[in-house]
């Protein structure tokens, strides 16, 4: 169940709203002019140094705004013992909007537990076609964290015949050729700002 009360609003208003950070982060961030984009990265990093652990378990007790605010936040402060709560989340995929964030975050760990959950994700929904959620993100957020981690998790569902080929053409939204690369990318470069947040 979604909360709606002062506390969260509180920690909306603190975390969320400055300069509609929630809308940004993904790829409206990957586009920002270098004027925008560093005040922003400055603040991003400041924000998850400031935040406690209580303030982000009730953020992602939120909606999709807090949701996708605190996977980022706990992807910039590192704080890996978020990990089993991502991919709760993920995996009920109970608000829009936030399963990137998720799929970033886990990337942004980067170990073999974090791979281990996207790919449960992905044994799950890209069985639904008609479903059109998080499936390209989590994708790509696997091959990238598989190409780092020498796995194999990736290529069992992009072989031929595999789910994600079987997904990508059966699914009415998807459209083109069934590579990665594009979700691939995303995830590369979303990760690429985490770092660069984490060094500041």
């Amino acid at each position: 169940m979604i909360r709606h009360d002062p506390e969260i609003q509180a920690l909306f208003r603190r975390y969320c709203l400055p300069e509609r950070r929630y809308l940004k982060l993904g790829g409206a961030v990957l586009r920002m002019s270098r004027d925008e984009y560093e005040p922003f990265v400055h603040a991003l990093a400041a924000d998850a140094k400031a935040v406690s652990d209580a303030e982000l378990t009730i953020l992602f007790e939120g909606s999709w705004r807090e949701r996708r605010t605190a996977a980022w936040l706990a992807a910039v402060s590192r704080r890996d013992q978020f990990r089993e709560r991502l991919g709760a989340l993920l995996l009920e995929s109970e608000v829009c909007c936030a399963g990137e964030a998720y799929c970033v975050a886990l990337t942004s760990f980067g170990t073999a537990r974090d791979a281990d959950l996207l790919a449960a994700y992905l044994d799950r929904y890209l069985r639904r076609p008609d479903l059109a959620y998080d499936q390209p993100a989590a994708m790509g957020a696997l091959a990238y964290t598989e190409s780092v981690l020498h796995g194999d998790r990736a290529s069992r569902l992009l072989q031929e015949g595999g789910l994600w080929p079987r997904w990508f053409r059966d699914a009415p939204h998807m459209h083109g050729d069934n590579g990665i690369s594009p979700y691939l990318g995303g995830v590369d470069l979303a990760c690429g700002v985490i770092d660069e947040c984490t060094e500041i």
